[in-house]
């Protein structure tokens, strides 16, 4: 029952959404930073440039030269710029009021300077030279950067310390996430709410996170990406809000992820079939599970040992929505040896699986990989005709449905389907403990598995903030994200994250149906989306 609610919930994800309607705002959120405080803040806590120009960081005596990203000023210094003392050496504060005193002040060393100015901190970030004509302690990295670096980075240590997020009070933390619009998907956006607020509320009644209780606040769609991407900005702005936490932005995932990562607002386990993990990577957004593309390519790996032959026919059937999987998936067969690989990119409105059918049975394509709908898969056996052609099927099962089921009797077993999450990740403590909030909260009893998903994500966010610890930031949680390793949240796999990372739980499960008694069954255990051909057992 558990991986049957696994599927209807991975369905409704591949569904794609329209954003609608707004919460009313209340509070307006605090003045930023501006553009070039931005590229001066990511100097300073990355040591990368904005501008894509190099920055390199002199140690010692001036022999070693390192990438600036390997020793970044928030290093030692810390995001807020206080410094933080470490192995003997003690960073001086970076505060511009600390810097500027009129009288001056004594140095970590003991040593007297006058103020700072301008072009004396220049100075000590590329010569290591003190307002008193003194060297720095040797411990201080001497920068090279250009001239527009240089001062987007002076720009920023001006606002460090008062740079305040977003959503962040000394009593609470600003919290959203984008619901599905009213319509079809409205009864499990409702049901995604709730069990997050409920969560949010228990962590409150224990104590919060550091004394600070999570304001959670909600948002539905609006009718296309561009404007469900407008409205969720304006929402985010309006509202203050510090992160936004199991949002669904299938339908709209470019446009909503760019538009926080402009804003910097982190994005925990949003829901959506279209992971964006090309490189660049957005920092600020991090997935609970695979999507399409990776579940896709780890049926390719498992296809490579399940169907036998040095060169067999391989179909890729897909739509325009699919094509960046469809091509992922050839480019993966190919590098198996597989040179007869065919792609057939066919329309969802102008289906004609008579055709179909007579191409792929043309081509003698022995494995068939399927981006489409099982009703429609069902359509192309049902208009083909051919009693003797049974192909290996291959399918995200995010896009199988209890259609799966009507297929030909003659494909049981021939038929594979790739989950990102199996009954077998569930702990019994993971359920209990769900189980408990769900009484205690009288949570919907539908829509379980998407209850499950909001709930995961909803988990590792606050297991995140305690990690991020007091001195909260957007920068601190999304270092805290980076660095997590194996949190297991008792219902999907664990999820581990890192500097070039954002899937927490990469690879899936894959399993073969049985059209005679209508179930699934397990074939070995996760495979991943990347490397050769996989080994698992039948």
């Amino acid at each position: 029952m558990a991986l049957k609610l696994a599927v209807l919930s991975l369905i409704a994800l591949s569904g794609a959404a329209q954003l609608a309607g707004l919460a009313r705002a209340e509070t307006p959120a605090p003045p930023g930073l501006t553009a070039q405080e931005k590229r001066g803040k990511e100097i300073y806590t990355r040591g990368s440039s904005p501008g894509g120009r190099e920055i390199t960081a002199r140690l010692g005596d001036g022999s070693v030269v390192v990438p600036a990203t390997v020793m970044p000023c928030a290093n030692c210094h810390g995001l807020d710029g206080a410094g933080k003392p470490e192995g003997g050496v003690i960073p001086p504060d970076l505060t511009w009021e600390a810097l500027t005193k009129p009288y001056g002040a004594p140095s970590a060393s003991g040593r007297e300077r006058p103020p700072y100015t301008d072009r004396l901190l220049e100075d000590a970030i590329t010569r290591g030279i003190d307002p008193a004509g003194n060297k720095l302690l040797a411990a201080m990295p001497r920068y090279a950067m250009s001239p527009e670096d240089l001062s987007d980075l002076m720009s920023y240590l001006k606002r460090i310390g008062k740079d305040a997020d977003a959503g962040i009070a000394h009593t609470s933390i600003r919290v959203g996430t984008v619901l599905p619009p009213k319509g079809p998907m409205s009864e499990m956006g409702r049901a995604m709410n709730a069990v997050m607020s409920a969560y949010f509320d228990q962590v409150n009644r224990q104590g919060g996170i550091y004394n600070r209780r999570i304001d959670f606040h909600s948002v539905e769609s609006a009718q296309t990406p561009e404007a469900t991407a407008i409205g969720v900005k304006a929402f985010a702005e309006r509202e203050g809000i510090f992160a936004m936490v199991g949002a669904f932005i299938a339908g709209a995932d470019r446009e909503i992820t760019s538009s926080l990562e402009k804003d910097e607002v982190p994005l925990i386990g949003p829901w959506t079939l279209y992971p964006q993990t090309n490189f660049p990577l957005n920092r600020r957004v991090f997935y609970l599970l695979s999507g399409l593309a990776e579940q896709s390519l780890a049926l390719a790996n498992f296809a490579a040992q399940d169907v036998s032959g040095p060169d067999p026919g391989i179909a890729v059937v897909y739509s325009d929505a699919d094509a960046g999987a469809a091509s992922a998936i050839a480019e993966q067969c190919k590098s198996f040896g597989w040179n007869s690989v065919t792609l057939y990119k066919y329309s969802h409105a102008r289906l004609d699986g008579a055709t179909l059918a007579r191409s792929l049975i043309g081509q003698n394509a022995r494995a068939v990989f399927f981006l489409g709908k099982a009703q429609e898969l069902k359509s192309i056996f049902q208009e083909g005709g051919d009693v003797n052609w049974t192909p290996k099927i291959y399918m995200p099962g995010s896009f199988a449905g209890k259609e799966i089921f009507e297929l030909p009797e003659r494909l049981s077993g021939n038929i594979f389907l790739s989950f990102p999450t199996v009954p077998q990740d569930q702990t019994e403590a993971g359920l209990e403990e769900y189980r408990a909030l769900a009484g205690q909260y009288s949570l919907p009893s539908g829509y379980q598995a998407s209850q499950l998903l909001a709930y995961c994500a909803a988990k590792t966010f606050v297991h995140a903030l305690k990690l991020a610890g007091r001195d909260l930031s957007r920068e601190r949680l999304v270092l805290a994200l980076e660095n997590l390793s194996e949190f297991r949240t008792g219902l999907i796999p664990p999820i581990t994250y890192g500097p070039n990372r954002r899937v927490g739980a990469s690879g899936s499960y894959v399993v073969v149906v049985n059209l005679q008694k209508k179930n699934f069954t397990q074939l070995g255990g996760r495979l991943e989306s990347t490397g050769g051909p996989a080994r698992t057992s039948r």
